[in-house]
């Protein structure tokens, strides 16, 4: 009657063991894809401020046609 019982609890240890050595592994992989998605957005968040930079120069030099 207990034998079922004892199957679910080593079951039941296995896959927490499993889990834990998975979350382990997987952890610095779920780091480096955050710090590179972070890093493509520092370099959009720069050429984006270059581009605004070269805008704003581009009016600010801008010659009235004399007419």
């Amino acid at each position: 009657m207990l034998k079922p019982v004892a199957q679910l609890a080593a079951v039941g240890v296995v896959g927490i063991l499993a889990a834990k050595l998975l979350g382990m592994l997987m952890l610095p992989l779920l780091g480096m894809l955050i710090g590179f998605v972070l890093w493509i957005g520092k370099l959009f968040l720069i050429a984006a401020l270059i581009w605004l930079g070269y805008q704003l120069f581009k009016k600010l030099t801008e010659r009235p046609s004399e007419a």
